[in-house]
Protein backbone atom coordinates (compact mmCIF):
# COMPACT_ATOMS: atom_id res chain seq x y z
CA UNK A 1 0.00 0.00 0.00
CA UNK A 2 1.79 3.20 -1.15
CA UNK A 3 1.35 6.43 0.71
CA UNK A 4 0.55 9.54 -1.11
CA UNK A 5 -0.31 13.09 -0.43
CA UNK A 6 -3.49 14.22 -1.81
CA UNK A 7 -5.80 17.27 -1.20
CA UNK A 8 -8.68 17.03 -0.36
CA UNK A 9 -11.36 19.70 0.26
CA UNK A 10 -14.17 19.66 2.79
CA UNK A 11 -17.07 21.46 4.19
CA UNK A 12 -17.14 22.69 7.86
CA UNK A 13 -19.48 24.93 10.19
CA UNK A 14 -17.78 26.77 13.50
CA UNK A 15 -18.60 29.58 15.56
CA UNK A 16 -15.81 32.16 15.43
CA UNK A 17 -15.69 34.48 17.94
CA UNK A 18 -15.03 37.87 17.28
CA UNK A 19 -13.03 40.59 19.40
CA UNK A 20 -16.28 42.56 19.50
CA UNK A 21 -18.21 39.28 20.01
CA UNK A 22 -16.39 38.25 23.21
CA UNK A 23 -16.21 42.31 24.09
CA UNK A 24 -20.26 42.59 24.33
CA UNK A 25 -20.66 39.19 25.76
CA UNK A 26 -18.22 40.43 28.69
CA UNK A 27 -20.19 43.63 29.04
CA UNK A 28 -23.22 41.63 29.98
CA UNK A 29 -21.85 40.26 32.97
CA UNK A 30 -20.06 43.00 34.39
CA UNK A 31 -21.31 45.01 37.84
CA UNK A 32 -21.27 48.55 37.63
CA UNK A 33 -17.91 49.34 39.03
CA UNK A 34 -16.31 46.55 36.79
CA UNK A 35 -18.13 48.24 34.22
CA UNK A 36 -16.94 52.18 35.18
CA UNK A 37 -13.28 50.35 35.67
CA UNK A 38 -13.59 49.08 31.77
CA UNK A 39 -14.66 52.32 30.54
CA UNK A 40 -12.37 53.96 32.00
CA UNK A 41 -9.78 51.51 30.73
CA UNK A 42 -10.84 51.98 27.08
CA UNK A 43 -10.91 56.06 27.66
CA UNK A 44 -6.93 55.58 28.31
CA UNK A 45 -6.48 53.49 25.47
CA UNK A 46 -8.90 54.88 23.12
CA UNK A 47 -8.71 58.58 22.43
CA UNK A 48 -11.98 59.23 20.61
CA UNK A 49 -14.01 58.29 23.71
CA UNK A 50 -14.90 60.50 26.91
CA UNK A 51 -17.02 60.70 29.50
CA UNK A 52 -20.08 63.47 30.18
CA UNK A 53 -20.15 64.92 33.42
CA UNK A 54 -23.64 64.67 35.07
CA UNK A 55 -23.51 68.56 35.77
CA UNK A 56 -23.32 69.51 32.01
CA UNK A 57 -25.55 66.20 30.89
CA UNK A 58 -28.65 68.66 30.36
CA UNK A 59 -32.19 66.89 30.00
CA UNK A 60 -30.03 63.40 29.04
CA UNK A 61 -28.54 63.21 31.80
CA UNK A 62 -31.99 63.52 34.09
CA UNK A 63 -33.17 60.52 31.47
CA UNK A 64 -29.64 58.48 32.31
CA UNK A 65 -28.83 59.54 28.80
CA UNK A 66 -25.72 61.97 27.55
CA UNK A 67 -26.66 64.22 24.92
CA UNK A 68 -23.54 65.18 22.65
CA UNK A 69 -21.63 68.77 23.38
CA UNK A 70 -22.64 71.89 21.61
CA UNK A 71 -19.27 72.05 20.21
CA UNK A 72 -19.63 68.75 18.08
CA UNK A 73 -20.30 68.70 14.51
CA UNK A 74 -22.51 65.95 14.48
CA UNK A 75 -26.57 67.07 15.28
CA UNK A 76 -27.59 66.96 18.79
CA UNK A 77 -29.73 64.11 19.52
CA UNK A 78 -29.85 60.34 21.10
CA UNK A 79 -26.17 59.97 22.39
CA UNK A 80 -26.35 56.83 21.26
CA UNK A 81 -27.30 57.70 17.51
CA UNK A 82 -25.04 60.59 17.51
CA UNK A 83 -21.81 57.95 17.85
CA UNK A 84 -23.42 55.56 15.39
CA UNK A 85 -25.27 57.18 12.39
CA UNK A 86 -22.12 58.99 10.67
CA UNK A 87 -20.96 55.60 8.97
CA UNK A 88 -22.75 53.29 9.58
CA UNK A 89 -22.74 51.69 6.49
CA UNK A 90 -19.02 51.86 6.36
CA UNK A 91 -18.34 50.15 10.02
CA UNK A 92 -20.89 47.36 8.88
CA UNK A 93 -18.24 45.95 6.11
CA UNK A 94 -15.66 46.74 8.55
CA UNK A 95 -16.37 44.81 10.98
CA UNK A 96 -16.89 41.94 9.75
CA UNK A 97 -19.89 40.77 11.94
CA UNK A 98 -22.88 43.00 12.57
CA UNK A 99 -25.41 43.50 15.70
CA UNK A 100 -27.89 41.00 14.93
CA UNK A 101 -25.42 38.41 14.32
CA UNK A 102 -23.74 39.49 17.60
CA UNK A 103 -27.64 39.37 19.27
CA UNK A 104 -29.25 36.28 16.95
CA UNK A 105 -31.99 36.03 19.61
CA UNK A 106 -33.22 40.06 20.02
CA UNK A 107 -35.28 40.48 17.15
CA UNK A 108 -34.94 44.91 18.05
CA UNK A 109 -31.36 44.36 17.36
CA UNK A 110 -31.11 47.50 14.84
CA UNK A 111 -33.36 49.74 17.38
CA UNK A 112 -31.56 52.24 19.61
CA UNK A 113 -32.67 52.60 23.12
CA UNK A 114 -33.12 56.02 23.14
CA UNK A 115 -35.23 57.31 25.92
CA UNK A 116 -37.05 54.64 26.48
CA UNK A 117 -35.57 53.19 29.51
CA UNK A 118 -38.70 52.11 31.18
CA UNK A 119 -41.52 49.88 30.80
CA UNK A 120 -44.89 49.12 32.47
CA UNK A 121 -47.93 47.31 32.18
CA UNK A 122 -51.01 46.74 34.31
CA UNK A 123 -50.34 43.56 36.71
CA UNK A 124 -53.15 41.18 37.72
CA UNK A 125 -52.32 40.99 41.38
CA UNK A 126 -51.79 45.18 41.93
CA UNK A 127 -49.49 47.16 43.58
CA UNK A 128 -50.24 46.08 47.02
CA UNK A 129 -51.44 48.73 49.60
CA UNK A 130 -49.25 50.82 50.78
CA UNK A 131 -46.01 50.07 48.50
CA UNK A 132 -44.83 52.85 46.70
CA UNK A 133 -41.31 53.52 44.66
CA UNK A 134 -38.40 54.09 46.99
CA UNK A 135 -36.24 57.45 46.78
CA UNK A 136 -32.54 58.14 46.55
CA UNK A 137 -31.22 61.33 47.85
CA UNK A 138 -28.16 60.93 45.90
CA UNK A 139 -25.93 61.38 49.22
CA UNK A 140 -23.00 58.94 48.45
CA UNK A 141 -21.33 57.57 51.78
CA UNK A 142 -18.20 56.55 50.40
CA UNK A 143 -17.14 60.82 49.80
CA UNK A 144 -17.07 61.16 53.73
CA UNK A 145 -15.61 57.52 54.16
CA UNK A 146 -12.01 58.14 56.26
CA UNK A 147 -9.16 55.50 56.10
CA UNK A 148 -8.72 53.64 59.08
CA UNK A 149 -6.26 51.74 60.63
CA UNK A 150 -5.59 48.35 59.72
CA UNK A 151 -4.78 45.58 62.34
CA UNK A 152 -1.15 45.53 62.73
CA UNK A 153 -1.01 48.89 63.21
CA UNK A 154 -3.30 49.22 65.80
CA UNK A 155 -1.32 46.10 66.89
CA UNK A 156 2.49 47.78 66.89
CA UNK A 157 1.22 50.91 68.19
CA UNK A 158 0.58 48.92 71.82
CA UNK A 159 3.32 46.51 71.28
CA UNK A 160 6.22 49.88 71.07
CA UNK A 161 5.04 50.65 74.21
CA UNK A 162 4.64 47.37 76.29
CA UNK A 163 8.35 45.94 75.18
CA UNK A 164 11.49 48.03 76.36
CA UNK A 165 14.01 45.21 75.31
CA UNK A 166 14.77 45.09 71.39
CA UNK A 167 15.10 41.15 71.32
CA UNK A 168 11.28 41.12 72.72
CA UNK A 169 9.91 43.93 70.85
CA UNK A 170 11.23 41.73 67.21
CA UNK A 171 9.59 38.53 68.57
CA UNK A 172 6.53 40.87 69.32
CA UNK A 173 6.53 42.32 65.98
CA UNK A 174 7.07 38.96 64.10
CA UNK A 175 3.99 37.25 66.52
CA UNK A 176 1.93 40.55 64.85
CA UNK A 177 2.57 39.39 61.11
CA UNK A 178 0.99 36.13 61.94
CA UNK A 179 -2.11 37.53 62.99
CA UNK A 180 -5.10 36.60 60.55
CA UNK A 181 -8.12 39.28 59.58
CA UNK A 182 -10.00 38.05 62.93
CA UNK A 183 -7.22 38.67 65.12
CA UNK A 184 -6.22 34.95 65.88
CA UNK A 185 -2.36 34.24 65.81
CA UNK A 186 -1.67 31.49 62.64
CA UNK A 187 1.86 30.69 63.37
CA UNK A 188 3.63 28.11 65.60
CA UNK A 189 5.43 28.85 68.31
CA UNK A 190 8.00 26.39 67.87
CA UNK A 191 8.73 27.89 64.50
CA UNK A 192 8.66 31.34 65.45
CA UNK A 193 12.02 30.59 68.19
CA UNK A 194 13.46 28.58 65.74
CA UNK A 195 13.30 31.09 63.10
CA UNK A 196 14.53 33.78 65.54
CA UNK A 197 17.00 31.62 67.63
CA UNK A 198 15.30 32.26 71.00
CA UNK A 199 14.25 30.07 73.35
CA UNK A 200 10.45 28.77 73.37
CA UNK A 201 9.82 29.88 76.92
CA UNK A 202 10.94 33.50 75.60
CA UNK A 203 7.91 33.31 72.63
CA UNK A 204 5.62 32.40 75.29
CA UNK A 205 6.64 34.70 77.59
CA UNK A 206 5.92 37.71 75.17
CA UNK A 207 3.01 36.31 73.63
CA UNK A 208 1.36 36.29 76.98
CA UNK A 209 2.30 40.33 77.32
CA UNK A 210 0.56 40.43 73.52
CA UNK A 211 -2.65 38.78 74.48
CA UNK A 212 -3.05 41.84 76.96
CA UNK A 213 -3.80 44.37 73.92
CA UNK A 214 -6.79 46.00 72.98
CA UNK A 215 -9.35 44.60 72.04
CA UNK A 216 -9.14 41.36 74.30
CA UNK A 217 -8.69 38.17 72.48
CA UNK A 218 -6.18 39.25 70.12
CA UNK A 219 -3.43 36.52 69.70
CA UNK A 220 -5.62 33.68 70.30
CA UNK A 221 -4.48 30.59 68.75
CA UNK A 222 -8.11 29.00 68.70
CA UNK A 223 -11.97 29.88 70.35
CA UNK A 224 -11.57 28.89 73.34
CA UNK A 225 -8.29 30.67 73.97
CA UNK A 226 -10.37 33.97 72.63
CA UNK A 227 -12.95 33.55 74.64
CA UNK A 228 -10.93 32.73 77.51
CA UNK A 229 -9.10 36.44 77.73
CA UNK A 230 -12.10 37.96 77.18
CA UNK A 231 -13.72 36.49 80.04
CA UNK A 232 -10.06 36.91 82.27
CA UNK A 233 -10.16 40.57 81.14
CA UNK A 234 -13.52 40.44 83.28
CA UNK A 235 -12.67 38.80 86.41
CA UNK A 236 -15.02 36.15 84.75
CA UNK A 237 -12.53 33.33 84.07
CA UNK A 238 -13.80 30.78 86.61
CA UNK A 239 -13.44 27.12 87.44
CA UNK A 240 -16.41 26.36 85.53
CA UNK A 241 -16.03 28.91 83.13
CA UNK A 242 -12.47 27.13 81.89
CA UNK A 243 -14.47 23.79 81.81
CA UNK A 244 -17.58 25.26 79.73
CA UNK A 245 -14.88 26.92 77.24
CA UNK A 246 -12.82 23.16 77.44
CA UNK A 247 -16.75 21.53 75.83
CA UNK A 248 -17.77 24.19 73.23
CA UNK A 249 -18.79 20.95 71.51
CA UNK A 250 -21.44 20.26 73.99
CA UNK A 251 -22.41 23.91 73.79
CA UNK A 252 -22.13 23.94 69.94
CA UNK A 253 -24.83 20.97 69.95
CA UNK A 254 -27.14 22.81 73.07
CA UNK A 255 -26.02 19.49 75.58
CA UNK A 256 -26.78 21.35 78.77
CA UNK A 257 -27.63 18.55 80.59
CA UNK A 258 -23.76 17.33 79.94
CA UNK A 259 -22.06 20.60 80.77
CA UNK A 260 -24.04 21.06 83.87
CA UNK A 261 -22.45 17.55 84.80
CA UNK A 262 -19.40 18.70 84.02
CA UNK A 263 -19.22 22.54 84.81
CA UNK A 264 -20.76 21.15 88.35
CA UNK A 265 -23.23 24.03 88.12
CA UNK A 266 -27.20 24.31 88.26
CA UNK A 267 -29.19 25.11 85.37
CA UNK A 268 -29.74 29.05 86.14
CA UNK A 269 -25.96 28.97 86.78
CA UNK A 270 -25.51 27.50 83.13
CA UNK A 271 -27.69 29.67 81.73
CA UNK A 272 -25.88 33.04 83.56
CA UNK A 273 -22.99 31.57 81.45
CA UNK A 274 -24.38 30.78 78.60
CA UNK A 275 -25.33 34.66 78.39
CA UNK A 276 -21.86 35.74 79.16
CA UNK A 277 -20.43 33.80 76.53
CA UNK A 278 -22.71 35.06 73.68
CA UNK A 279 -22.01 38.75 75.33
CA UNK A 280 -17.91 37.86 73.61
CA UNK A 281 -16.58 38.39 70.03
CA UNK A 282 -15.34 35.87 68.67
CA UNK A 283 -13.68 37.67 65.89
CA UNK A 284 -12.36 40.83 67.64
CA UNK A 285 -9.91 41.57 64.85
CA UNK A 286 -12.85 42.23 62.52
CA UNK A 287 -13.57 45.57 63.72
CA UNK A 288 -10.47 46.71 61.63
CA UNK A 289 -11.65 45.22 58.49
CA UNK A 290 -11.45 47.97 55.72
CA UNK A 291 -11.61 45.67 52.51
CA UNK A 292 -12.88 48.62 50.45
CA UNK A 293 -16.33 47.40 50.39
CA UNK A 294 -17.98 48.80 47.18
CA UNK A 295 -21.51 49.94 47.52
CA UNK A 296 -23.83 48.09 45.57
CA UNK A 297 -26.02 50.48 43.11
CA UNK A 298 -28.94 48.94 41.79
CA UNK A 299 -29.24 48.65 38.01
CA UNK A 300 -33.44 48.48 37.59
CA UNK A 301 -35.59 50.47 39.64
CA UNK A 302 -39.11 49.09 40.25
CA UNK A 303 -42.04 51.57 41.77
CA UNK A 304 -45.69 51.22 42.07
CA UNK A 305 -47.61 52.33 38.74
CA UNK A 306 -51.02 54.64 39.16
CA UNK A 307 -52.47 52.12 37.28
CA UNK A 308 -52.33 49.29 39.72
CA UNK A 309 -49.69 47.97 38.49
CA UNK A 310 -45.39 48.22 38.19
CA UNK A 311 -43.67 50.25 36.25
CA UNK A 312 -39.78 49.24 35.22
CA UNK A 313 -36.96 51.82 35.11
CA UNK A 314 -32.85 51.46 34.30
CA UNK A 315 -31.06 53.49 37.26
CA UNK A 316 -29.86 56.43 35.40
CA UNK A 317 -26.41 56.58 37.67
CA UNK A 318 -25.77 53.01 37.10
CA UNK A 319 -25.87 54.06 33.16
CA UNK A 320 -22.41 55.10 31.69
CA UNK A 321 -22.29 58.13 29.87
CA UNK A 322 -19.89 57.44 27.16
CA UNK A 323 -19.27 59.54 23.82
CA UNK A 324 -17.29 59.52 20.54
CA UNK A 325 -15.91 62.52 19.86
CA UNK A 326 -16.46 62.63 16.42
CA UNK A 327 -14.89 66.54 15.72
CA UNK A 328 -11.67 65.16 17.18
CA UNK A 329 -11.88 62.22 14.67
CA UNK A 330 -12.83 64.48 11.86
CA UNK A 331 -9.46 66.93 13.07
CA UNK A 332 -7.27 64.25 13.46
CA UNK A 333 -8.18 62.31 10.30
CA UNK A 334 -7.61 65.19 7.68
CA UNK A 335 -4.07 66.10 9.93
CA UNK A 336 -2.96 62.62 9.66
CA UNK A 337 -0.26 62.33 7.58
CA UNK A 338 1.26 58.78 7.06
CA UNK A 339 -0.78 55.75 6.45
CA UNK A 340 -0.72 54.12 9.86
CA UNK A 341 -1.33 57.74 11.31
CA UNK A 342 -4.84 56.60 9.76
CA UNK A 343 -5.08 53.30 10.09
CA UNK A 344 -4.86 54.19 13.90
CA UNK A 345 -7.23 56.66 14.10
CA UNK A 346 -9.79 54.70 12.14
CA UNK A 347 -9.51 51.77 13.85
CA UNK A 348 -9.99 53.60 17.03
CA UNK A 349 -13.32 55.06 15.86
CA UNK A 350 -14.36 51.39 15.16
CA UNK A 351 -13.38 50.42 18.45
CA UNK A 352 -15.53 53.49 19.80
CA UNK A 353 -18.54 53.00 17.59
CA UNK A 354 -18.85 49.68 18.94
CA UNK A 355 -18.01 49.97 22.31
CA UNK A 356 -21.21 52.29 22.41
CA UNK A 357 -23.53 49.67 20.84
CA UNK A 358 -22.58 47.43 23.36
CA UNK A 359 -23.21 49.72 26.13
CA UNK A 360 -26.85 50.09 24.34
CA UNK A 361 -27.70 46.57 23.55
CA UNK A 362 -26.04 45.83 27.50
CA UNK A 363 -28.76 48.03 28.59
CA UNK A 364 -31.72 47.37 26.52
CA UNK A 365 -30.89 43.45 27.66
CA UNK A 366 -31.07 44.20 31.03
CA UNK A 367 -34.58 46.01 31.22
CA UNK A 368 -35.83 43.80 28.83
CA UNK A 369 -34.88 41.05 31.54
CA UNK A 370 -35.58 43.09 34.30
CA UNK A 371 -39.43 43.90 33.18
CA UNK A 372 -39.93 39.91 32.17
CA UNK A 373 -38.91 38.65 36.34
CA UNK A 374 -41.39 41.45 37.41
CA UNK A 375 -44.20 40.17 35.14
CA UNK A 376 -43.80 36.73 36.37
CA UNK A 377 -42.88 37.86 40.18
CA UNK A 378 -45.23 40.46 40.70
CA UNK A 379 -47.27 38.48 43.23
CA UNK A 380 -44.16 38.90 44.98
CA UNK A 381 -44.30 42.42 45.12
CA UNK A 382 -47.76 42.74 45.82
CA UNK A 383 -47.83 40.31 48.71
CA UNK A 384 -44.39 39.49 50.18
CA UNK A 385 -42.16 36.20 49.74
CA UNK A 386 -44.85 33.65 50.73
CA UNK A 387 -46.49 34.57 47.41
CA UNK A 388 -43.52 34.25 45.36
CA UNK A 389 -43.57 31.75 42.05
CA UNK A 390 -41.45 29.37 40.93
CA UNK A 391 -39.31 30.53 38.16
CA UNK A 392 -35.97 29.61 35.78
CA UNK A 393 -34.03 31.16 33.29
CA UNK A 394 -35.52 29.23 30.25
CA UNK A 395 -39.11 30.87 30.59
CA UNK A 396 -37.48 33.74 30.89
CA UNK A 397 -35.41 33.28 28.14
CA UNK A 398 -38.20 31.87 25.67
CA UNK A 399 -40.91 34.97 26.70
CA UNK A 400 -38.07 37.35 25.17
CA UNK A 401 -36.81 35.79 22.49
CA UNK A 402 -33.05 35.18 24.34
CA UNK A 403 -31.04 32.39 24.88
CA UNK A 404 -30.44 31.42 28.08
CA UNK A 405 -26.77 31.40 28.50
CA UNK A 406 -27.61 35.39 27.80
CA UNK A 407 -30.32 35.24 30.44
CA UNK A 408 -27.49 34.05 33.23
CA UNK A 409 -24.92 36.61 32.41
CA UNK A 410 -27.72 39.69 32.44
CA UNK A 411 -28.80 38.31 36.03
CA UNK A 412 -24.81 37.65 37.08
CA UNK A 413 -24.52 40.48 40.15
CA UNK A 414 -26.96 43.01 39.20
CA UNK A 415 -30.01 44.24 41.45
CA UNK A 416 -33.27 45.33 41.46
CA UNK A 417 -34.49 47.60 43.70
CA UNK A 418 -38.18 47.15 44.36
CA UNK A 419 -40.57 48.28 47.29
CA UNK A 420 -40.03 44.86 49.22
CA UNK A 421 -35.92 45.95 49.29
CA UNK A 422 -33.23 45.70 47.20
CA UNK A 423 -32.50 42.05 45.65
CA UNK A 424 -30.40 40.22 42.94
CA UNK A 425 -31.62 39.40 40.24
CA UNK A 426 -30.64 35.38 40.94
CA UNK A 427 -33.15 35.63 44.20
CA UNK A 428 -36.10 35.55 41.35
CA UNK A 429 -35.14 32.66 40.05
CA UNK A 430 -36.54 29.54 42.53
CA UNK A 431 -36.77 26.36 42.12
CA UNK A 432 -40.42 24.67 41.83
CA UNK A 433 -41.57 22.15 44.51
CA UNK A 434 -45.34 20.15 43.55
CA UNK A 435 -48.18 20.62 45.00
CA UNK A 436 -49.98 17.84 46.87
CA UNK A 437 -53.13 18.07 45.03
CA UNK A 438 -51.87 18.61 41.53
CA UNK A 439 -52.42 22.01 41.27
CA UNK A 440 -49.82 24.90 40.88
CA UNK A 441 -45.99 24.46 42.28
CA UNK A 442 -44.41 25.90 44.90
CA UNK A 443 -41.39 28.11 44.97
CA UNK A 444 -38.49 26.59 47.06
CA UNK A 445 -37.95 30.35 48.52
CA UNK A 446 -41.71 30.37 49.31
CA UNK A 447 -41.26 26.72 51.01
CA UNK A 448 -38.06 28.18 53.14
CA UNK A 449 -40.51 31.26 54.31
CA UNK A 450 -43.11 29.13 55.23
CA UNK A 451 -41.19 26.49 57.65
CA UNK A 452 -38.95 29.91 59.10
CA UNK A 453 -42.47 31.28 60.17
CA UNK A 454 -43.73 27.93 61.49
CA UNK A 455 -40.48 27.70 63.66
CA UNK A 456 -40.81 31.05 64.76
CA UNK A 457 -44.03 30.49 66.21
CA UNK A 458 -43.91 27.27 67.59
CA UNK A 459 -45.19 26.19 71.14
CA UNK A 460 -41.49 26.02 73.20
CA UNK A 461 -43.52 22.65 74.85
CA UNK A 462 -44.27 20.70 71.50
CA UNK A 463 -41.35 21.71 69.03
CA UNK A 464 -41.82 20.78 65.97
CA UNK A 465 -39.95 18.28 63.87
CA UNK A 466 -39.06 18.10 60.69
CA UNK A 467 -41.66 15.27 60.13
CA UNK A 468 -44.26 17.29 61.69
CA UNK A 469 -43.15 20.35 59.64
CA UNK A 470 -43.71 17.79 56.52
CA UNK A 471 -47.39 17.01 57.39
CA UNK A 472 -48.22 20.84 58.27
CA UNK A 473 -46.54 21.72 54.15
CA UNK A 474 -48.53 18.46 52.87
CA UNK A 475 -51.50 19.38 54.41
CA UNK A 476 -51.54 22.96 52.83
CA UNK A 477 -50.41 21.69 49.12
CA UNK A 478 -46.77 21.53 49.25
CA UNK A 479 -45.60 17.68 48.37
CA UNK A 480 -42.11 17.82 50.03
CA UNK A 481 -39.57 15.67 51.28
CA UNK A 482 -38.36 15.45 55.37
CA UNK A 483 -34.75 15.41 53.74
CA UNK A 484 -35.42 18.18 51.57
CA UNK A 485 -37.05 20.46 54.57
CA UNK A 486 -33.96 19.32 56.41
CA UNK A 487 -32.46 20.77 53.67
CA UNK A 488 -33.94 24.15 54.22
CA UNK A 489 -33.30 24.35 57.46
CA UNK A 490 -30.06 23.80 57.77
CA UNK A 491 -29.39 26.80 55.00
CA UNK A 492 -31.49 28.95 57.05
CA UNK A 493 -29.05 27.86 60.11
CA UNK A 494 -31.83 26.38 62.30
CA UNK A 495 -30.95 23.95 64.75
CA UNK A 496 -33.00 20.40 65.01
CA UNK A 497 -36.11 20.03 67.03
CA UNK A 498 -33.96 18.42 69.99
CA UNK A 499 -31.63 21.41 69.77
CA UNK A 500 -33.91 23.66 69.58
CA UNK A 501 -36.25 22.13 72.73
CA UNK A 502 -33.13 21.99 74.87
CA UNK A 503 -32.75 25.86 73.96
CA UNK A 504 -36.46 26.44 74.35
CA UNK A 505 -36.28 24.53 77.76
CA UNK A 506 -32.92 26.80 78.92
CA UNK A 507 -34.86 30.14 78.30
CA UNK A 508 -37.83 29.17 79.77
CA UNK A 509 -35.83 28.45 83.08
CA UNK A 510 -34.21 31.61 82.48
CA UNK A 511 -37.08 33.49 82.34
CA UNK A 512 -37.79 37.46 80.61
Amino acid sequence: MALTAKLQLRQSQSLVMTPQLMQSIRLLQLTHHELDRFIDEEIERNPLLERQDADTAGAGAEAGLPEADASDAAPQGDWFETSLSNDAETLAGQFDTTLENVFPDDPGGGDRLGPALSASWKSGAGAGPGLGASSADGFDFEDVTAAAPSLRDHVREQLALAFSDLTERLIAADLAEGLDECGYLRVDVAEVAGRLNVETDTVEAVLRVCQNCDPAGLFARDLAECLALQLARRHRLDPAMRTLLGHLDLLARRDFAALRKLCGVDESDLIDMLAEIRALDPKPGSAFLHSGIETVLPDVVVSAAPDGGWTVELNPDALPRVLVDQTYFARVSRQASSREDRDFVSQCLQDANWLTRSLDQRARTILKVASEIVKQQDTFLAYGIGHMRPLNLRTVADAIGMHESTVSRVTTNKYMLTPRGMFELRFFFTAAIASAEGGEAHSAEAVRHHIREMIARENPAKVLSDDAIVDILRKTGVDIARRTVAKYRESMSIPSSVQRRREKRALAVAGP
